[in-house]
């Protein structure tokens, strides 16, 4: 067990799948963030366990030819971004990496090597922001939490985001300042004013605010539309209800104060209509080539039937729709089945059905109605898919199964259980969606052994 704050000397040889550096001191593993594989470094231990131990750098005798500076003042503090100490050579390399070990470790896979998509761009990206609130030295204050706190932390500018949400919440922590808007206790449940959110259409142009709220109503909502004006592209302020203590943003009560209450966007030549609760890409360009690489992988017949689990507002769906016979979309939230729905009439798309439901029920049911796709594609959250998803698939015996995923982990835990039914991995490819950041999607097939 080493001694906390001692300082030793070591050499960075791995990252954690949250970007920590790895070195190993007298045979205990050392989390070190802020490192770079390579760098020999003085490490001071600010945490000793038996097994492992945490520190931090006080000094680089052997500086990493990847090292650059930060492109955040906050970046550091903030955590969201975990990878700005190094360049994006550096960062791709890990994240292809990280899923290749995850499906060798996990999976029971025998990878040498997993190829990454990098992205085109690594600075302002995101198609939406979602900006907690807080009060400091009595005046409103929007930013990010701090990694692994509710403390929020902001800075003028992110540099993954456009510039026009930093412009929104800068109006609306403005009006909240002058209107004395109460901010909302996470201790207490009171006062009024939790999140601002807010996403834009890419190729549209067009900008949703929605504020998230204890209550149902917003003081002086007519002028802080008058200053929302000012900000390019905006359409719509939307007040979403939630009056429910704990840590989900989003309520299930939306009520629009102007516009219509969504925006339209353009992915692989689709339009989309997005509402505050759709599930869509937050980084447009990355998420056209993904959908490419799935429909590749997915091999489509014109005879085919496709299942689409977890389809969101129905973008593979619909995108997978011109190659098939039939698809059928699977969604849980009920309003995101409704804008799918509205998005094939949009796009004269008649093939398609979209059932609303959890992923396990909805395979279930599918399979009485005695649907048997060809291909199933799913596209889980983080906790991946459970085990009735992967037994009702394996019931409907398709040709292929195109997994799509945001977490190498769950990933190949699902892989090496799909193995299980008969089905292999067929190929792997990494995508980098999220840059300076610590996550990344990944796309497999599987089919029969």
């Amino acid at each position: 067990m080493l001694n906390k704050n001692q300082i030793y000397t070591t050499t960075i040889t791995d990252y954690t799948a949250q970007g920590q550096g790895i070195a190993h001191v007298e045979g205990c593993a050392v989390f070190v963030p802020d490192a770079i594989c390579g760098e020999v470094c003085d490490i001071q231990i600010t945490k000793a366990a038996k097994t492992w131990a945490a520190g931090k750098i006080v000094n680089i005798h052997a500086v990493s030819g990847h090292r650059v500076n930060r492109a955040c003042p906050v970046g550091k503090r903030c955590g969201g971004c975990v990878f700005q100490h190094m360049d994006y050579t550096e960062e791709c390399r890990l994240k292809a990496d990280r899923v290749r070990q995850s499906l060798n470790r996990i999976g029971g896979e025998n990878l040498e090597e997993v190829p990454i998509l990098p992205a085109p761009d690594i600075h302002h990206y995101r198609n939406k922001a979602q900006y907690p609130v807080t009060r400091r030295k009595g005046q409103a204050v929007a930013g990010f939490f701090q990694e692994g706190t509710h403390e929020v932390i902001s800075t003028p500018r992110c540099a993954i985001l456009p510039a026009e949400m930093d412009q929104v919440r800068d109006i609306v922590v403005d009006y909240m300042n002058g209107y004395r808007v109460q901010v909302y206790d996470e201790t207490t449940g009171k006062g009024l004013l939790r999140h601002i959110y807010v996403r834009k259409g890419w190729v549209s142009g067009e900008v949703l605010v929605c504020l998230v709220v204890n209550g149902e109503k917003l003081p002086h909502a007519e002028a802080l539309v008058e200053k929302l004006k000012a900000v390019p592209g905006f359409k719509t302020l939307v007040l979403g209800v939630n009056t429910r203590k704990g840590n989900a943003i989003l309520g299930d009560k939306f009520l629009n104060l102007y516009g219509e209450g969504w925006i339209e966007d353009t992915l692989c030549g689709l339009t989309f209509r997005l509402s505050p609760r759709s599930f869509y890409q937050v980084n447009h360009d990355q998420a056209e080539r993904l959908y490419a690489l799935a429909i590749e992988a997915a091999d489509i017949r014109k005879t085919d039937k496709v299942l689409d689990l977890y389809c969101g507002v129905g973008t593979i769906t619909l995108a997978m729709a011109k190659a098939a016979g039939q698809v059928i979309g699977v969604e849980i939230e009920p309003q995101a089945v409704a804008d799918a729905t509205q998005n094939a009439l949009r796009n004269g798309v008649e093939n398609v059905e979209f059932f609303c439901g959890d992923a396990g029920q909805a395979a279930l049911e599918l399979e009485r109605r005695g649907e048997k796709p060809d291909v199933v594609v799913v596209d889980p959250p983080r906790k991946g898919l459970s085990p009735d998803v992967i037994e009702a698939i394996d019931r409907m015996n398709p040709r292929r199964v195109v997994y799509v995923s945001c977490d190498p982990a769950t990933l190949a835990r699902d892989v090496a259980r799909f193995k299980e039914k008969g089905y292999g991995l067929k190929t792997v490819q990494a995508v980098d969606m999220f840059p300076r950041t610590g996550h990344v999607e990944t796309v497999g097939l599987l089919s029969r052994e």
